[in-house]
């Protein structure tokens, strides 16, 4: 089952970064990074064409209280939201407390390591603090820059489907899943590393 989520006051600080609700100041650098050819596309969706646009998603963010904004050095350089599952094509997790996470980082910061820094953060936070037992993340498959982010963070595949865009296309997709159990077995792997 969708476990509730409400970040609105929650703040995660990372090696270099800091995850947090989105506020309105944040619109120039939301626009900046959101009107970039080839970034909202990875994601599913069209690079916005205008502040108002980014405004209406903006509002949206803050409202929902289940997205991340991440910060680096003061700038809004990408998001994570903690999103529901479908429920409905996944049965078999009634019983449990589950979400799916979904991310998208401006470009130019792609290739850095950020992503998976986030992810991680976020991962500890929903296992460790909200108490989740499974949580999924998806990516296209022809996004493999996305996967390798899920594959470093310790999810493994759970199923492939179809994604349709908001702009009308159709992608494969493949949907990936961690459990708590796995998760805290990679954190004990991590201490005897370290």
């Amino acid at each position: 089952m969708n476990a509730p989520i409400d970040i609105s006051k929650t703040t995660l600080i990372t090696k270099r970064l800091v995850l947090r609700p989105w506020k309105q100041d944040d619109l120039d650098d939301f626009f900046e990074y959101a009107s970039v050819d080839g970034v909202g596309q990875m994601a599913g969706w069209k690079p916005h064409e205008n502040k108002q646009e980014t405004q209406k998603i903006l509002d949206s963010f803050i409202e929902h209280k289940k997205t991340f904004a991440l910060e680096y050095q003061g700038k809004v350089i990408g998001s994570l939201g903690i999103e529901l599952y479908n429920e409905e094509r996944f049965p078999e997790f009634a019983d449990l407390k589950c979400r799916e996470i979904g991310y998208v980082l401006s470009k130019a910061y792609w290739g850095n390591g950020f992503m998976p820094e986030a992810v991680n953060e976020v991962l500890r936070y929903l296992f460790e603090d909200a108490g989740l037992d499974v949580i999924f993340c998806g990516h296209f498959l022809s996004n493999h820059q996305s996967a390798r982010v899920q594959e470093k963070c310790g999810f493994r595949h759970y199923a492939y489907g179809k994604y349709e865009t908001k702009f009308g296309t159709v992608e494969d997709d493949e949907l990936n899943i961690l459990t708590k159990n796995d998760y805290t077995a990679r954190q004990k792997e991590k201490s005897f590393e370290n």
